[in-house]
């Protein structure tokens, strides 16, 4: 069997699943890869057949989408264009998860693709969603990457067609303890918007921020440029995360019983959505950087256990390569 594996390069998301996914594909069909985005601080570890710079959401430095960056910095011609010549006829299998150029390219001749991702999840109705929905939020979703079959993950089980997360062999492998010192990762805020708030809060911050080039102290906050290994054994070791409301980042943080606190993107729907089902399972979230808030968290605990099961091997066996 011949598979097509393509997934989104925005975000860190999609990049660790794919870590996971992909070679366990390997084992059972001949893969290539396709990979469209420009905005993941993550690396593959397995080669990428295809590249593409696709359509990637950007944001400003005050915790928001940017419309103005979104519509000046992706190429939608040069995307259209990658969609029509896109040549997907030799897979037996095109697996997508959020990448666009395949999805409309499946769509636009009728193929057939499977659909495996977190956001596929936030399709089904028993997906806990805001009461006050947003209608173009909903679109985005249903219509960035077009598919008909879909495989979700999320925090939880809400229908036997959404699987918990796939929690990537990085994270399985770390010893977690907690040394009181707290990780931050808000790409969506500047480093001097972060900085000011948590200088207020008198615990040692660490900031991983793909703003800065070179690690650098102010006060209580410290601030390192983006390194998977750094990032790794901070984590491993720190009280809590500060984040925003992603999905594989606080899955992650979860499963090493790390205390949680989200900030969702401003006008991002899906984050919205992922910060309300934190919210019912018991970890906060705000929609600012609320220097109070973020105190009243930090003096808090979090008595919160999740079961995520190394289960992405048989889901890939029973539900994916047999369909």
């Amino acid at each position: 069997m011949k598979v097509l594996y393509a997934f989104q390069g925005t975000g860190n998301g999609h990049v660790a699943r794919a870590q996971e996914i992909v070679p366990i594909l390997k084992k059972y069909s001949s893969v290539d890869v396709l990979i469209s985005g420009h905005q993941s601080q993550l690396t593959t570890d397995f080669p990428i057949n295809f590249k593409h710079k696709g359509i990637s959401l950007l944001y400003n430095k005050n915790g928001g989408i940017s419309y103005k960056k979104i519509l000046l910095q992706n190429n939608f011609i040069k995307a259209f264009k990658a969609i029509k010549e896109i040549e997907l006829s030799q897979y037996d299998l095109i697996i997508n998860d959020y990448e666009p150029l395949t999805a409309w390219a499946c769509k636009l001749r009728n193929l057939k693709m499977l659909e495996l991702s977190h956001q596929a999840a936030l399709n089904f109705n028993e997906t806990p969603k805001p009461k006050n929905k947003d209608l173009f939020g909903e679109w985005i979703l249903n219509n960035y990457a077009p598919s008909e079959n879909k495989i979700g993950f999320h925090f939880e089980n809400y229908h036997p067609k959404i699987k918990k997360p796939v929690i990537r062999r990085k994270i399985r492998n770390l010893n977690p303890s907690k040394k009181g010192f707290y990780i931050v990762y808000l790409p969506s805020f500047s480093d001097e918007n972060l900085i000011k708030v948590l200088t207020q809060i008198q615990v040692d911050w660490k900031i991983f921020s793909k703003h800065c080039k070179l690690q650098f102290r102010e006060k209580n906050v410290e601030i390192f440029p983006i390194d998977e290994t750094q990032f790794l054994n901070h984590f491993e070791n720190c009280e809590g995360i500060l984040c925003n409301a992603g999905f594989e980042g606080p899955a992650e943080a979860l499963f090493l019983h790390k205390k949680l606190f989200v900030i969702p993107i401003r006008n991002q729907y899906e984050q919205e959505c992922n910060a309300f089902a934190l919210h019912q399972m018991g970890v906060l979230n705000s929609k600012k950087l609320d220097v109070n808030e973020i105190s009243n968290w930090v003096n808090s605990e979090q008595q919160l256990k999740v079961n995520y099961p190394d289960d992405i091997e048989e889901i890939l066996l029973n539900e994916v390569l047999t369909f």
